[in-house]
């Protein structure tokens, strides 16, 4: 954590890779909030189609395969703040690691601003 009032507990976040490594086994409460700017105004007469996004978290880099949480949003008008959200609950062996991905099919340019988050909890095993 860059600044006081954040936290980061255990030895499993890499902050650097931004990958949560297992430590053990076991089921694991993940969560993201990622706030996002779009950059690019949409020009006129450009549909809405493909103006979606895809958050994921993903074990092992394998966002296509059934082992992932994910999440889609239309993008709305361009400039605007926007957040998106991902939670729910992954089993890890230990060793494995889960990490975000935005799957921008839109194609315009996004921002991630700061403030957003990633945080995994154990369950149990």
């Amino acid at each position: 954590p860059a600044r006081e009032g954040m936290f980061s507990r255990g030895p499993g976040l890499n902050l650097t890779s931004g990958q949560y490594t297992a430590p053990i086994a076991g089921y694991y409460a993940f969560t993201t909030t990622l706030h996002i700017v779009r950059r690019e105004p949409r020009r006129k007469g450009q549909g809405c189609r493909g103006s979606r996004l895809r958050v994921l978290i993903c074990v092992q880099s394998c966002c296509q395969q059934n082992s992932n949480l994910e999440t889609v949003s239309q993008l709305e008008s361009s400039g605007d703040l926007f957040t998106i959200s991902v939670t729910g609950t992954l089993y890890l062996q230990a060793g494995q690691y889960a990490s975000v991905f935005v799957d921008n099919v839109a194609g315009s340019p996004l921002t991630v601003q700061s403030g957003s988050d990633f945080s995994a909890v154990l369950l149990g095993v």
